[in-house]
């Protein structure tokens, strides 16, 4: 189950709560977000709702049989807004367009990004500063110096930046300059960085779904980051391993209509991951869109044969310019329905 507390819940009042969940047989665990204040109860006895809904100090109440409660839409109705500011929202019933280079590899890619990207109505930039790659030997990043540089020039802008964060050392040095942290597939599970970003920032956090990673196993994740207190949360297919071998990845479009229907969570797709090849990455994002995705997210780079990482699957400005335009027609297209 899970109790909405009211705002202005007194103690005594929480503690009744909490002893009647206790006496139901389930587990209490309080959870407290920027936006709420929650109780979940885990457990599988069979009890009349109303014998808890009535008491003083609840908002609200649901029975949520999913493992995954918090980020269930069987309890929220209203799907979650992300809010960046300055006119900025990713939310269910809009798009958002967030594109840029694999990798940042210094100030003068920035600036030619951003000035493509502002041309097109683009306000958010993806990019890498901290690179997990294959091979040890690869390029891995400008770090936060990097990262730095990157936000002042995007700020400067009036432009937003979503980008990959590791391991648990590398959040409090980055939160002043992001926007949106990115899980990338090789973390979805990894637990400590997920309680960790639930505990250790605000800022809103964009799950990828695990190389072989089930859906379940992606709302799991996204679970961990809502408990530990941060509710903006968004999730991202970006493909998974299968035993294809002629592209990268398969770019489930599966999984974005379920789980549409699993979360009130914003849906993102990245076609550029889930597809790996530059020509097709087009047609993907389009059917993503038609599929329901509330927003993408592709790699764009002005000379993706000189790029740092990815180029195979990175879009030129020309084509990105193409895509951008494709794709709103395609979301007025789908609106019309």
């Amino acid at each position: 189950m899970i109790i909405q507390f009211e705002q202005e819940i007194e103690e005594g009042q929480k503690e009744a709560i909490i002893n009647r969940v206790k006496g139901l047989k389930y587990k209490p665990t309080e959870v407290k977000t920027q936006k709420g204040d929650y109780l979940v109860g885990t457990g599988s006895k069979d009890f009349d709702i109303r014998s808890i809904g009535s008491m003083d100090g609840i908002k609200d109440i649901h029975i949520v049989s999913d493992g995954f409660k918090l980020v269930s839409r069987k309890w929220k109705v209203n799907p979650t807004v992300i809010d960046l500011g300055d006119g900025i929202v990713i939310e269910e019933g809009g798009f958002q367009i967030m594109a840029g280079p694999c990798s940042i590899e210094g100030e003068d890619q920035i600036r030619k990004t951003i000035a493509h990207l502002k041309s097109q109505g683009i306000s958010i930039m993806r990019g890498g500063v901290y690179k997990p790659r294959s091979s040890p030997y690869a390029f891995r990043g400008l770090g936060i110096d990097g990262l730095k540089v990157w936000y002042e020039l995007a700020k400067e802008a009036g432009m937003k930046i979503i980008t990959e964060v590791m391991q648990v050392s590398q959040i409090a040095e980055m939160d002043p300059y992001v926007d949106i942290y990115q899980v990338g597939a090789r973390n979805t599970q990894n637990f400590n960085l997920l309680d960790e970003l639930g505990k250790a920032t605000d800022k809103p956090v964009m799950i990828k779904r695990g190389i072989s990673g089930t859906i379940d196993e992606l709302l799991s994740s996204a679970e961990y980051v809502f408990s530990g207190g941060n509710e903006r949360l968004l999730l991202c297919e970006r493909g998974i391993r299968t035993y294809e071998k002629a592209t990268r990845n398969t770019m489930d479009l599966n999984a974005i209509a379920v789980l549409k229907e699993k979360t009130h969570l914003p849906v993102i797709a990245d076609p550029s991951h889930g597809i790996g090849i530059r020509a097709h990455v087009e047609p993907i994002a389009l059917a993503s869109i038609m599929a329901g995705a509330d927003g993408v997210i592709f790699e764009s780079h002005e000379i993706p044969e000189e790029a740092y990482s990815d180029g195979q699957q990175t879009l030129n400005f020309a084509e990105s310019n193409r895509l951008i335009d494709r794709m709103r027609k395609t979301f007025e297209l789908r609106k019309s329905f």
